[in-house]
Order: C-alpha cells, then sequence, then structure tokens
C-alpha cells in the first residue's frame, strides 16, 4: 500500500491530480460496464414468452391482451411490439413500418448508452498524454533553471509524471474501448433478435389482414 501511494505522489501535485482524474475515469468505466452487464441481456430486452403471448392473442384475434401482455413485461421487445400493434388499421404495411421505427429508435437509445465508454477510452489518453507534456515541461524548466547543470534527481520528478500519466491513461483506454467493442457487437445481436421476435409476434397480422380478402375473392 506504501508503495501505491509512492507512485501517487512521486509525480508531484500535478501528477497526482492527473492520476486521480485517471483513477476517477477508470471507476466511471467499471461502473458503466457493470451495469451494461446487468441491463444489456437477453432477458431484460425480450422478456422469455412475451413474443409467444403476443402471437397467441393475435392469433386468436384479441389485439387488446397482445397489449396488456406487453405492456405488463416493459422492455425493448414489448416498447417495439406496442408501436405496430398501435398501426393495425392501417394495415400490415403500416404496421412494418412502426416496427421497424421502434427499432430504430431503441437501437439509438442502446448504442448511445455505450457510447460513453467509448468516450472515457478516448479521454482518457488525452489526459494522460496532458501529463505527459506538463512532465516534459517541469523536466526542461529544470534543465533550464541549472542552465543545463541539473542532475538526473532533478529531472525525475518531471520525467516520472510524463511517464506515468501515459501508462495510466492508456490502462483506462484498452479495456474502455475493449468493452465499447463487446457490448456494441451485443447490442447489435440483441437488435436483430428483437427484431426477428417482433415480426414473428405480429405475423398473424399480416394473415388476417390477408383472409378476408381472399374470402371476398372466392365469393366473386
Amino acid at each position: 500500500m506504501s508503495s501505491f501511494f509512492a507512485i501517487l505522489f512521486s509525480g508531484g501535485l500535478i501528477g497526482f491530480l492527473i492520476l486521480l482524474l485517471l483513477l476517477l475515469l477508470s471507476l466511471a468505466s467499471v461502473a458503466l460496464a457493470v451495469e451494461h452487464l446487468m441491463t444489456i441481456r437477453q432477458a431484460v430486452l425480450m422478456p422469455p414468452d412475451l413474443a409467444e403471448q403476443v402471437r397467441a392473442n393475435l392469433t386468436a384475434g384479441n389485439r387488446a391482451a397482445a397489449d396488456q401482455a406487453c405492456q405488463a413485461k416493459p422492455s425493448f421487445l414489448s416498447f417495439v411490439l406496442r408501436a405496430g400493434l398501435a398501426e393495425t388499421d392501417g394495415g400490415w404495411s403500416a404496421v412494418e413500418k412502426a416496427l421497424e421505427d421502434a427499432t430504430a429508435e431503441q437501437a439509438a437509445r442502446l448504442f448511445r448508452k455505450i457510447e460513453y465508454l467509448s468516450v472515457i477510452g478516448n479521454i482518457a489518453p488525452m489526459v494522460g498524454l496532458l501529463g505527459t507534456v506538463i512532465g516534459m515541461i517541469f523536466a526542461f524548466q529544470e534543465v533550464a533553471d541549472t542552465q543545463g547543470a541539473a542532475r538526473a534527481a532533478q529531472l525525475a520528478e518531471g520525467i516520472y509524471t510524463a511517464l506515468v500519466t501515459t501508462v495510466g491513461g492508456l490502462l483506462v483506454a484498452i479495456p474502455s474501448l475493449a468493452g465499447f467493442a463487446i457490448f456494441r457487437n451485443r447490442v447489435d445481436q440483441l437488435v436483430a433478435e428483437t427484431s426477428y421476435a417482433a415480426l414473428h409476434a405480429v405475423a398473424p397480422l399480416k394473415r388476417l389482414r390477408v383472409r378476408p380478402a381472399a374470402t371476398a375473392t372466392a365469393a366473386k
């Protein structure tokens, strides 16, 4: 523990403040990753059996029950399904368009949610670079003050600040960007699965729309 605090304070006050900022960024990154692990899951975005319940109710012609099933399980899938059910009077093309728009809206919301990991991953190296520049300024200032006679011990604090903040920035950025890539792929996969499940659930609306037309044609 003493070596940990020695690392924090060896770069002087500026180095300490920059490392503290990087520490806060790393904690924010971990908190976001944990939250995403808990919420960006199939069971949360696509409640089990919801699609089948809606499909069964629509097959039976009970749209109100289908809407109630969606209200009982608020989620990505239920939002998309309710958007489609709201456009049933406009025909299948209107339902399909509503599903696509709702899916795009919810997908954008999820991508904005995970974007913070990318922001942290891009800010952290910049903060580390700031420490690098400040550390080198201190080192060259020491050389200037001593008219080139500065010894290694006198330059050590500035060089230390330059190096340790760079390492700190990379240690925060690399996991954050890796986490962002993982969650982005996961969101892509779940959005595709939700879109398929929604279309499967409301498919009876298409058949119900076609059936009366087919009957009328046969009657002629």
